[in-house]
């Protein structure tokens, strides 16, 4: 593969999960490519930096969270979607990766189809059409050539659904275990008494304005029973302005953590969670952590998304183990009426938590990727499909 001619990828990310992705992507590529082999272009953040992309803008002129906000933005949306869709026809690729983003790497995948479709398309994260909108299968069987699904029953979704073709090349967290299992002293720890319950109201602003209020009563309510937990409330540096001030009236402070390796830390000491739905149920059930979630969103979202959801359950572990083990409690339902029980319920040797925990183990073998790491399937169909090209009907 070395003595290939020098090839030019395009890769597009916009939310730091993708920019993650999307290094470690180009570290395999580079490897298998050569280090002058290949030259690395397109949209990225902080870490595809360090592997040598210069973005066209920063990432965070798209961290818009809230259809208000969206609306509000749109022009700059727009604009920004253009700029990208010309920089990938003038710059010619061997290969487009877009990561994620569905918003906006899908608008500018169409537009680079429409104008150059000899450019290979590789879609890295598959848009959660079985959740909803899963007529966007057979569109984008018009702009996207091979599909990098991270959850195991994506490619036979795409497969029903008469989308582009689907690989599962592993969830990045699978290659994480090894920060997320106890050691025999934390375990040893997860096991004592108090136990260490940890809150989790989101990664973005909104998410957490959404949640603090009721977490925060669920967990007086929690405590007023009687029921002893150490609390612990980990997060990033750019949030923690704002969980101190959401916490500032909350009947039981936690013990608020502040950075990845630290949230780490404290996974792997927790003995059960109380969580905003999204990718950390799956990081929590990957830990053994069992689990109450829980979500929030403004009216607007909350029409919509009724109206479109297709799955009985909106937790990515349930739909990964194939079975609803995690309670979940969305909008009216998320109240410290109904969280408080089942949180209660978690903290003791009950049937909910050995329900969870049995599936959880259950998630190694599911998720599995044999001994190929997720980076690598991923460089791999990205290379086959480059060199492939667009397969025309």
């Amino acid at each position: 593969m070395s003595r290939d001619p020098k090839r030019k990828i395009f890769l597009i990310a916009t939310e730091e999960s993708g920019d993650r992705l999307g290094s470690a992507l180009m570290k395999v590529l580079r490897q298998r490519l050569g280090g002058g082999g290949v030259q690395f272009v397109g949209v990225g953040g902080r870490t595809m930096a360090r592997e040598g992309l210069d973005s066209l803008f920063p990432i965070e002129e798209l961290s818009i969270v809230g259809f208000a906000a969206v609306v509000q933005q749109l022009p700059k949306i727009l604009r920004l979607i253009r700029q990208t869709a010309d920089a990938v026809t003038e710059a010619a690729p061997d290969v487009l990766v877009i990561i994620d983003s569905p918003d906006f790497t899908h608008r500018v995948a169409r537009r680079v189809r429409s104008r150059s479709p000899a450019i290979p398309i590789v879609d890295y994260v598959s848009p959660q059409l079985w959740a909803w909108r899963p007529g966007r299968a057979r569109t984008m069987l018009g702009y996207v050539d091979h599909v990098l699904g991270l959850l195991p029953f994506e490619p036979e979704e795409y497969r029903k659904l008469g989308g582009p073709p689907c690989s599962y090349v592993g969830h990045p967290l699978i290659e994480q275990l090894g920060s997320l299992r106890p050691s025999a002293e934390e375990q040893k720890r997860r096991d004592d008494e108090p136990p260490v319950l940890l809150v989790l109201p989101g990664s973005r602003r909104s998410e957490v304005r959404h949640h603090l209020d009721v977490f925060g009563a669920t967990l007086g309510r929690l405590r007023g029973e009687g029921r002893a937990f150490e609390l612990m409330l980990p997060t990033m540096p750019h949030l923690e302005a704002t969980i101190r001030e959401g916490i500032a009236n909350w009947p039981v402070k936690p013990e608020i953590v502040v950075g990845e390796n630290e949230r780490r830390a404290a996974f792997r000491i927790a003995h059960a969670a109380l969580a905003k739905s999204g990718t950390v149920t799956l990081e929590l059930a990957l830990s053994g952590i069992p689990m109450v979630t829980a979500y929030r969103v403004g009216a607007i979202e909350a029409f919509i998304l009724r109206r479109a959801i297709r799955v009985s359950s909106v937790i990515l572990a349930n739909l990964v183990i194939g079975k609803d083990v995690i309670p979940e409690y969305l909008q009216e339902e998320c109240t410290p009426e109904k969280l408080a029980p089942a949180l209660s319920a978690l903290l003791t040797d009950s049937p909910l938590r050995r329900a969870q925990v049995e599936a959880f183990a259950r998630l190694d073998r599911i998720m599995s990727t044999g001994n190929t790491s997720p980076s690598v399937l991923a460089a791999d169909i990205v290379l086959a499909t480059m060199r492939q090209g667009v397969q025309t009907s």
